[in-house]
């Protein structure tokens, strides 16, 4: 290898290796699913890489009852975070997407982490449910939701209140808005 080609091999390889580490990332998903053969429900998926570790992240969270009887209808009952399957996913209605950070992943996983955690009976219809869930982990994820939403029991109209209020952020080419 002449002198040249040494020269350009040092000079491109390091922009290859920053360009493809540029690339990593994690991106989440806001999914909807209303009722049918199942229980409304709001979930996220997280798909990418980390990249300050190159973890490959394939996973999704939701928060909802153990048991869907008519004991939710009358107070706390035992929660627990939930993965969806992949036809469950399927059937559901993708809202929003964009890529996190690394540091809004930990803080998604660690809201995760918190509500797994929580003492049971931890499911309440009314105070924390799925969509109580999923705007705490938007607000990890760094976007503005209503606290005073009236939508708590409504998936698809939290998330496409989710999605008006955070408009600025699509102008901005930071979120890929599906519905």
């Amino acid at each position: 290898m002449s002198a040249k080609h040494l020269l350009m091999s040092l000079l491109i390889a390091p922009l290859l290796l920053w360009a493809s580490a540029a690339h990593a990332a994690v991106t989440i998903t806001f999914y909807s699913h209303e009722l049918g053969s199942q229980f409304p429900h709001a979930f996220a998926t997280l798909k990418g890489t980390l990249d300050a570790t190159g973890e490959a992240v394939d996973t999704n969270v939701g928060f909802t009852a153990t048991s869907t009887g008519p004991a939710i209808l009358f107070g706390d009952v035992t929660g627990h975070i939930s993965v969806a399957k992949p036809k469950y996913i399927a059937s559901s209605a993708a809202h929003f997407s964009f890529e996190l950070t690394d540091a809004e992943y930990r803080a998604v996983m660690a809201v995760t982490d918190k509500w797994r955690n929580k003492k049971q009976k931890s499911y309440n219809l009314n105070k924390a449910n799925c969509v109580h869930f999923i705007g705490e982990v938007a607000q990890a994820a760094g976007l503005k939701v209503n606290a005073s939403s009236k939508f708590f029991k409504k998936p698809t109209s939290y998330l496409k209140e989710i999605t008006a209020l955070n408009r600025s952020r699509l102008a901005e080419g930071k979120i890929l808005f599906k519905g």
